[in-house]
């Protein structure tokens, strides 16, 4: 793993083990990303999310309402990836003042981000292709003569992704009280949605 961690601080991309996916992590700073965009061949008006161990590595990079932590208790950890407003600008490619935060679930990745920080937790596949659950394959899959993508060895569940939600403090005035299901995905948009009704 620490030939991983040494490849992904030096600003390029490793292939990690989520409970769906294999993730297709990098540092979040702009040279990295320029990699990461390339070797998924990836708009970069689509931003990625970033992954990381707890809310308190999430802390570190955006502010996190003391509601979070009850909504990630209640469904299956890794199922939900929460935009959350970044404390300060980032890169637009991770959604610059709006930042798309999962807590990893599998424990191989829990290992790999508490040595690294946050990584991004993008799906390591090409933009439209389909995704393999293998994440040495996938990494041997994106890599090229000119960019070469490290992996961390381990299979993922597969299935479907985690569900994406834009929280409240990112819908519109900072008093209002509606989050968004941007995409449904391991949980549904009706579980989310009975979740927030009851809350408010």
């Amino acid at each position: 793993m620490q030939e991983a961690v040494n490849l992904v601080l030096s600003g390029h991309c490793v292939v990690y083990p989520t409970s769906t996916q294999p993730a297709l992590g990098c540092i979040p700073n702009s040279l990295a990303l320029d990699g990461l965009f390339a070797i998924k061949n990836r708009p970069s008006h689509f931003p990625v999310s970033l992954g990381v161990v707890d809310l308190d590595q999430a802390e570190e990079l955006v502010e996190v309402p003391e509601d979070v932590p009850d909504i990630l208790a209640d469904f299956p950890e890794g199922s939900l990836t929460i935009i959350l407003r970044a404390r300060e600008n980032m890169d637009s490619r991770l959604g610059g003042a709006n930042v798309a935060i999962r807590v990893i679930s599998h424990p191989i990745a829990k290992e790999f981000l508490r040595m690294t920080g946050a990584l991004t937790a993008t799906s390591a596949n090409s933009s439209g292709d389909a995704p393999l659950n293998d994440c040495d394959s996938a990494a041997r899959l994106l890599s090229t003569s000119e960019r070469a993508v490290g992996s961390i060895a381990g299979m993922c569940g597969g299935g479907a992704p985690s569900t994406l939600i834009a929280w409240h403090t990112v819908c519109g005035a900072p008093e209002s009280s509606s989050i968004e299901v941007m995409r449904e995905g391991k949980v549904s948009s009706e579980e989310v949605l009975t979740w927030w009704k009851r809350r408010i």
